[in-house]
């Protein structure tokens, strides 16, 4: 089940309509349900609640004002490679750990 501050995607009829966080999730009166507080990450930031069932927080579509809607659980790559262009126009492959870590406390004072 997705947990507070998982980051989700919410679709709308089958189709990506905006990221989320799931800021809290709260236990409802009705077992199984719960309250879900999710922070839009859209332009404007947005807060919202939803009541949802559980099997809607795993992923399983639920309807909302009569449209088909499901939340899916967005998982970050666990390794990201550079690629870095070469004076010469080349591509260079650099693994992860080969990366230069820049410090803008000591550009800003050049």
């Amino acid at each position: 089940m997705a947990k507070e501050n998982d980051i989700v995607m919410i679709y709308l009829e089958d189709q990506p309509l905006s990221f989320a966080r799931i800021e809290e999730i709260l236990a409802n009166s009705k077992p199984d349900w719960y309250h879900v507080r999710l922070l839009l990450l859209n332009v404007p930031l947005q807060v919202v609640t939803w009541i949802l069932r559980d099997v809607y927080i795993n992923g399983e579509e639920f309807t909302m004002n009569g449209k088909r809607m499901r939340l899916e659980e967005v998982e970050a790559p666990k390794e990201v490679d550079l690629a870095v262009e070469s004076n010469s126009g080349g591509r260079i492959e650099k693994g992860p750990h080969e990366g230069k870590i820049i410090s803008f406390k000591d550009l800003k004072k050049k």
